[in-house]
């Protein structure tokens, strides 16, 4: 057995266990924390692979913004998780008919080189020797992807303004700033001068 696919093994059985580890614990932040550490060895298993730039997104993005914002989220709110997964049981058939349907997708796309070689094999870009594999997923996404690409970042524009229009509301007892009314006052209307006698307070 190679250094590699030793530490393949090791990896791969370290982020297994984790991920199991994620929807059993009954601690949510422990469920966060075992998900950061299934992300790192997913990320291991990435370098190994030789996708570079995948493995250094996983960690920079979803270990070091998005599961570190849940964490965060979590430990701050003070959520009542039992109440939630009171009723989790009800939508159990739907998750199950959409967990085989992500199945056998996957099974679909791991089977097809067997079935459809030439096929697989048309869908593979050519590439330099040189070319690592950061510069030449740019390449493709900036050149045959990018009017594709860049309606996915309009799509997740829209989703976000939604998101952030959906959530806002305006609470009418919260003092809020009005850049006009400021730079509109006046002496007399900003100055009040009250006239305080002798012995009395405010």
């Amino acid at each position: 057995m190679t250094l590699p696919v030793f530490f393949f093994y090791v990896f791969a059985f370290i982020a297994v266990a984790s991920a199991l580890m994620v929807i059993s614990s009954r601690n949510p932040v422990h469920s966060v924390l075992f998900l950061i550490l299934t992300f790192l060895n997913t990320a291991g298993i990435f370098m190994l692979a030789g996708a570079e730039f995948l493995a250094l997104i996983l960690v920079v993005v979803y270990v070091g913004a998005v599961m570190v914002l849940f964490l965060f989220v979590v430990m701050m709110l003070d959520v009542d998780f039992a109440e939630l997964k009171r009723g989790a049981l009800q939508y159990m058939p739907v998750g199950v008919v959409i967990g085989i349907i992500v199945l056998v997708e996957l099974l679909m796309v791991a089977g097809s080189q067997f079935l459809s070689p030439e096929l697989a094999a048309g869908s593979v870009l050519p590439f330099g020797a040189g070319v690592s594999n950061t510069q030449a997923l740019g390449e493709v996404l900036y050149t045959r992807y990018v009017f594709l690409f860049l309606g996915a970042g309009m799509v997740l524009l829209v989703a976000m303004i939604g998101a952030i229009v959906l959530t806002l509301h305006h609470r009418p007892n919260v003092k809020r700033q009005d850049i006009s009314a400021q730079v509109a006052r006046r002496p007399e209307t900003a100055v009040e001068v009250v006239k305080v006698k002798p012995g009395q307070g405010l």
